[in-house]
């Protein structure tokens, strides 16, 4: 296994993905440590890009696992986001990685709202970049069905217009990874366990590769 990301901290932020502790938030976490980084992850399931600039409560649950500690999951009036200024001062991270792309993805409607994405995304990179912190943001990985909504051909076109919008960030297109039907998911969006220790190294491998000088 390479260090490439020894000496550094890395924060982790996203959406339902990692929100529980048996989807990507402890496969990735677990990835990034094995290459050398300290991290801290935090997912809030159903919220866009903008909400982890203040404290927004997530109906559906939210969850954290700081550097060596357990994984803590919340729900209820305890699942929300934490404000991403917050988050900055008390990790200081040498790199942040952002997994905020599915809660955005509006599957059900016809047409990508990039002009809500657009705001939703910059709201986000702004903040980031005035902090002064290189980022990585992961793309959304295949599926299909399911209640959401979601299509291979609809992944592919918002994952082509998420890649344009969310500079400086580096963007890491998570359907290159696989193919189409490779990863089964237990709803269409979310990966069963294999497919999100599958979808973790590759992001790990990806973010290392993106390391900051």
């Amino acid at each position: 296994m390479n260090m490439l990301l020894a000496g550094l901290t890395v924060l982790v932020i996203g959406d339902s993905h990692m929100a529980k502790p048996e989807y990507l938030i402890t496969p990735l976490h677990d990835a990034l440590t094995r290459r050398g980084a300290v991290v801290h992850a935090y997912g809030a399931c159903g919220l866009p890009a903008a909400d982890w600039l203040h404290r927004k409560r997530s109906t559906c649950g939210s969850a954290m696992k700081a550097a060596a500690g357990p994984v803590q999951a919340f729900s209820g009036k305890e699942g929300s986001t934490t404000p991403y200024a917050e988050l900055q001062q008390a990790v200081k991270p040498d790199l942040v990685v952002v997994v905020i792309a599915d809660a955005m993805g509006d599957y059900m409607k016809a047409d990508i709202p990039k002009a809500w994405l657009w705001q939703q995304v910059t709201a986000l990179t702004k903040a980031v970049k005035e902090s002064r912190t290189p980022c990585v943001w992961v793309g959304p990985p295949w599926g299909e069905g399911g209640r959401f909504g979601k299509s291979f051909e609809r992944v592919k076109a918002y994952s082509e217009y998420l890649s344009d919008i969310v500079a400086p960030c580096a963007y890491v297109d998570s359907t290159t990874f696989f193919r189409p039907a490779d990863w089964p998911t237990i709803d269409g969006l979310h990966l069963t366990g294999a497919g999100y220790a599958a979808w973790a190294e590759s992001i790990a491998e990806a973010v290392a590769a993106r390391r900051p000088k």
